[in-house]
């Protein structure tokens, strides 16, 4: 799907009906269960295929792949496959992935500022897969790779802990 993308200067336009497919996927408990399923008939399920493709307006592309999977009995895969291009696409423009947990909702400005701070800093675009854990208590955790930057204050009463336990 990348390289047909990438060929016929699709690429932006797959990547954003692969990121409307995901938001739909992840909101529809319904189309989950109907992909899911095993015992929808390969007929039935391209036919719904096609119209969610036509639908949602989806390039040919990604409308020829969703039958190639449903006929290859692979459609339950879909969110693992679509994710996998997604991460493909970011790293081919030298993106980088980061998990960000913070223990309040930060806002998009916020994370924004933050992402550009990062990227001037590492000297390559930052993209985050931000998640609120109001276990943290305050402050940050964030993974970059193998780097870990965990601020929390969880993680720094855990360590005065473990010096009193060892005083």
């Amino acid at each position: 799907m990348y390289e047909l993308a990438n060929d016929n200067l699709e690429l932006v336009a797959v990547e954003n009906n692969v990121n409307e497919f995901l938001d739909i996927y992840s909101t529809s408990k319904e189309l989950r269960n109907f992909i899911k399923n095993p015992t929808q008939s390969q007929s039935i399920q391209l036919k719904i295929l096609n119209k969610i493709s036509i639908q949602m307006n989806l390039s040919k592309i990604i409308q020829n792949f969703l039958g190639v999977l449903v006929i290859k009995r692979r459609i339950f895969f879909i969110k693992k496959i679509f994710l996998n291009f997604l991460s493909l696409v970011s790293s081919q423009r030298g993106e980088l992935k980061a998990s960000l947990v913070s223990s309040k909702k930060l806002t998009s400005e916020e994370l924004k500022s933050l992402s550009k701070d990062l990227s001037n800093t590492i000297g390559s675009p930052i993209t985050f897969d931000y998640e609120v854990n109001e276990n943290l208590i305050g402050g940050l955790k964030m993974q970059i790779g193998s780097l870990m930057i965990d601020t929390s204050i969880k993680n720094k009463l855990k360590k005065y802990e473990q010096t009193m336990l060892e005083i």
